[in-house]
């Protein structure tokens, strides 16, 4: 197995916090330091905690610990994702994208938690 950087999960939860990060500039200013700084830093998390995940396969209970955090990050970001929709910072169609491709994030996430020899 090559890079964490190569698992497609890692390319999917990296995507959808870079586009995180450019959609949260046009939230406004008084949110800067908490749904934006929110949102950003439990997407980010996630990349993070998959890629420490990687570094320690070779350990089952770790690698499964560092995905469990990574799953936990995820279930934040929905609630940020919840939250800048009812916020009306973001509309419909950009809820229903992000709120699905970390879903779509989630359940890779799980399917290595529930699978860890596959990726050790």
């Amino acid at each position: 197995m090559g890079d964490y950087k190569d698992l497609i999960v890692y390319q999917k939860a990296y995507r959808l916090a870079m586009d995180i990060f450019h959609i949260t500039k046009s939230f406004p200013a008084d949110e800067k330091y908490s749904l934006s700084d929110q949102i950003k830093r439990s997407s980010r998390s996630v990349c993070a905690n998959l890629a420490e995940a990687y570094r320690r396969r070779k350990y089952k209970a770790h690698f499964i610990s560092k995905l469990t955090d990574s799953e936990t990050e995820n279930t934040e970001t929905e609630v940020w994702i919840d939250f800048s929709k009812d916020c009306n910072y973001i509309n419909s169609e950009t809820y229903t994208d992000l709120f699905s491709r970390n879903a779509e994030v989630r359940k890779i996430i799980f399917y290595m938690i529930n699978n860890p020899d596959k990726f050790m």
